[in-house]
């Protein structure tokens, strides 16, 4: 093991501490995220001990067809520290939506992050890239999505795909997918790729992604679909507040009508829920 080089990248807690959190909120926002994870109770201290030690992971966020969604999803989180001290960390690296840098210095920025940090940054995808007409519908700089990705993933260690334009093309790769757009995990091959479908998918469990690697050093177990089965591995229909109805048999059977106003199950007006694997609950 080669030896650890002092930098001045600061860890999780000392960002945290610099925001003006004290030791109070830090152990809260560990118990918090740990909880997101699915980690038992005995785990929340070996987070902590992570994001106090642990310097900050150097992460590039790309974006293609999207719009911009999952960006939203992870800076309006409902837990403060995820929005000031997670998406801190990522700004100071590369995501052309929030970063203070423009044009050449933005990608300047970007091929820093890749050349001090090769083989040891996150790429983060959000969008979909279009295949069609050499890739005209979405370029960044002159170059094409294609371009840009290829590049990005060479040297990242792993690859996040936000969303469910990177993951399967959502509405631009709707038939008759005019700009051919496809998903990530169809173009890079070479590297570990984690799924994180929604649209958007949910800001904490984002984070508690980038969480995870950060405390053990490696991607959460996924299911056969790529996704994390912290966040997709029970239905939206098992923690239903709504579930005792369905079990009841009582069902609301137009949104205006008196059991919709009480409460009643959803499923005969559309819900999903019974099939959709997803951590909304």
């Amino acid at each position: 093991m080669g030896k650890l080089v002092k930098t001045n990248r600061e860890t999780y807690y000392e960002s945290i501490v610099r925001h003006g959190y004290n030791r109070r909120d830090f152990m809260k926002f560990a118990a918090f995220i740990s909880a997101y994870m699915g980690l038992e109770h005995s785990m929340i201290g070996q987070v902590a001990k992570s994001l106090e030690t642990k310097y900050r992971l150097p992460i590039i966020w790309e974006h293609y067809q999207e719009c911009t969604c999952c960006s939203e999803s992870f800076i309006r989180s409902d837990h403060p520290i995820v929005a000031d001290i997670i998406l801190d960390n990522i700004s100071l690296d590369y995501t052309e939506t929030l970063m203070a840098a423009s044009g050449h210095q933005a990608e300047a920025a970007k091929h820093d992050t890749m050349e001090k940090y090769y083989g040891d940054y996150i790429l983060c995808v959000e969008g979909s890239v279009p295949m069609g007409a050499d890739g005209v519908y979405c370029t960044i700089a002159g170059r094409t999505a294609l371009d840009h990705l290829k590049e990005a993933a060479a040297g990242a260690k792993a690859i996040i795909a936000w969303g469910s334009c990177a993951c399967n093309g959502c509405v631009q790769g709707a038939k008759p997918n005019p700009t051919d757009a496809t998903p990530i995990h169809k173009i890079i091959k070479n590297k570990p790729i984690v799924q994180m479908p929604g649209c958007p998918p949910i800001g904490e469990a984002m984070a508690a992604l980038i969480v995870h690697y950060v405390t053990f050093g490696r991607l959460p177990e996924l299911d056969r679909s790529g996704r994390p089965k912290a966040f997709y591995g029970k239905r939206v229909h098992d923690t239903c507040y709504r579930r005792p109805y369905f079990d009841a048999g009582l069902f609301a059977e137009s949104f205006d009508d008196e059991n919709a106003k009480e409460g009643y199950c959803l499923y005969k007006v559309g819900c999903k829920g019974p099939t959709t694997y997803n951590a909304c609950g």
